[in-house]
């Protein structure tokens, strides 16, 4: 009996040794015990797949503008304007002559550095009025090396635009975009030549549009960016991520002289319509009233006790004007020009100088509690640079 358990004792131990082991190094050789499967709850297909393809904005998947560039850069271009050095008047004086000579100071060249675009085949290019503004000699290097003197066509001080004109084969011109499709956030690239170092690209977005009363330009309306524009850069090419010009990079705000993140260009569409009218007829004609315009503000409303909060305050009338002839009075409050609402001193001058010389145009006043609508001819702007009525 005590041999038997014995036998029957070392064959369990020998078993539960084997078992031991083939579940440490074999465990796929035992039999496994059934039950449940796992339950995985799935959502529903509405839910788990979405019904159309996610449709990706056109830009989110560009990791580079090089094909905007390309296409661009060529026809940006470097400028250097020379203006000839003012002779002191000490220099007549034969007391000074006599005691300093003639050559005692002399004087070099004014050299201003900017920047333009072409922007027809046939040659002529788009630029800042102060890039060139009094130089006697414009000179152009383009991107690919060639250098040309430049014939001016015709400047716009009020919108700081100049058109130059270079006798060139071959030249490079940009394609126009449309500034009314642009809209903030879009992404743009500025190309110039920022203190003088040689073509440059930045790159930003539409930061605002409509930018106006900045005591930049008469007539303002700029695009901002945050598109690095430092001092060179005047005059040269705001693209869009076609390559298309949209604008003309104009002015930055800083405190430094250098990039802030704060930009301006020109509208193309501006700058465009002034190009033509330069071209066309050696100017460009804008429709003008003489009047001396303020914005209207609530404080000025409350005090004049009129109906209206928005709307531009006539302070002045020029004596024989087109607007005194119409019957506007000081005092009087334009609420429309046309059909066209103003609200501020800016729109009000961008309605009327949208006038046709000799047109007679309907302008809604605001006169006490009374509400009048005036005829008025309108007359051509004068080319003045001095601050004059509007």
């Amino acid at each position: 009996m005590r041999r038997t358990w014995l036998i029957f004792s070392q064959a369990v131990t020998v078993a539960v040794a084997m078992l031991f082991v083939v579940s440490t190094l074999k465990p796929e050789w035992l039999p496994r015990r059934a039950g449940p499967e796992p339950v995985v709850t799935l959502p529903p297909v509405s839910q788990a797949l979405p019904a159309q393809p996610v449709a990706l904005s056109p830009t989110a998947a560009v990791s580079s503008y090089a094909g905007a560039a390309r296409r661009a850069t060529p026809a940006v271009v470097s400028i250097t304007a020379r203006k000839a050095p003012q002779r002191s008047a000490q220099s007549n004086d034969p007391w000074f002559r006599f005691f300093f000579g003639d050559g005692a100071q002399p004087q070099q060249p004014q050299v201003g550095l900017g920047s333009g675009v072409f922007v027809t085949p046939d040659g002529y290019l788009l630029t800042n009025n102060h890039v060139i503004e009094g130089a006697d000699d414009i000179e152009v290097q383009l991107a690919d090396g060639r250098t040309a003197t430049a014939r001016l066509v015709g400047t716009d001080p009020e919108t700081d635009v100049a058109v130059l004109k270079v006798e060139l084969e071959r030249v490079p011109a940009i394609s126009f975009g449309n500034t009314d499709d642009l809209q903030v956030g879009d992404v743009v690239l500025a190309i110039g030549n920022p203190f003088g170092v040689g073509q440059t690209v930045t790159s930003g977005i539409v930061s605002a549009l409509g930018r106006d009363q900045l005591g930049i330009n008469t007539f303002e309306n700029f695009i901002q960016t945050d598109a690095a524009i430092n001092p060179g850069n005047s005059g040269g090419a705001l693209v869009d991520a076609n390559g298309s010009l949209v604008g003309i990079n104009t002015a930055i705000y800083s405190r430094s002289g250098g990039s802030m993140g704060i930009g301006f260009a020109i509208p193309v569409n501006t700058a465009r319509q002034v190009m033509e009218g330069l071209i066309r007829d050696g100017q460009v004609t804008r429709g003008w009233i003489g009047v001396e315009p303020r914005d209207l503000t609530p404080e000025i409303a409350q005090t004049l006790n009129l109906p209206v909060r928005q709307g531009v305050l006539i302070t002045g009338v020029l004596q024989s004007g087109p607007a005194s002839a119409g019957g506007v009075r000081p005092g009087d409050v334009v609420t429309k020009v046309g059909d066209k609402p103003v609200t501020n001193t800016a729109q009000l001058l961008s309605a009327v100088a949208a006038l046709k010389p000799r047109q007679t145009a309907v302008i809604a006043v605001q006169r006490g509690d009374k509400a009048l609508e005036l005829d008025v001819t309108v007359a051509q702007r004068p080319k003045v640079r001095a601050r004059q009525p509007q």
